[in-house]
């Protein structure tokens, strides 16, 4: 019977302290907004752990449409800017975040306030062993829809004067 007791405590405690550890969906959602917003701060303040926080495989997609990057060639890209001290600053203006389950794969899209006017962004993230890892990021300007007909006749006439890509 004492066993039998102190099997029963031990399992009381156990469930307990998973209980106590585990972390709520907004405690979670707050890791990730954190992660994201030191994410952006590297970047204003050239931190090169900046691309640390980008999976060795993930994708980064710029506004133009020539910007696709596995991470050591956006790191080679960004390097001038880098080099200065300073590279590209964004700050959250507003950001949706949903993850599965088992929280493991996390995407969101966010507002930008950036030095190019508003951005949009979506991204997926995956946590890993070695923390969060950003997989794909994709950064649009955001286009007033009364404006796409100007901005797409202003693209058109550009992509005119270009070598085709």
């Amino acid at each position: 019977m004492k066993t039998l007791g102190l099997f029963i405590a031990a399992l009381c405690l156990a469930l307990s302290a998973t209980a106590l550890g585990a972390e709520t969906d907004a405690e979670f959602r707050s890791r990730v907004a954190t992660f994201l917003d030191e994410w952006h701060d590297d970047a204003a303040n050239a931190r090169m752990r900046y691309f640390d926080k980008i999976a060795p495989r993930g994708v980064y997609i710029g506004t133009d449409k020539s910007e696709r990057w596995q991470r050591e060639d956006f790191k080679v890209w960004a390097k001038p800017f880098f080099d200065r001290g300073k590279a590209w600053s964004f700050h959250a203006i507003k950001r949706n975040i949903d993850f599965s389950a088992d929280k493991r794969y996390i995407w969101f899209d966010e507002q930008l306030d950036t030095q190019m006017g508003t951005c949009q962004a979506s991204g997926v993230i995956r946590d890993t062993k070695h923390g969060l890892q950003i997989q794909h990021y994709q950064l649009s300007l955001a286009v007033p829809n009364a404006l796409v007909d100007h901005i797409k006749d202003e693209i058109k006439a550009y992509d005119a004067t270009q070598s085709v890509k």
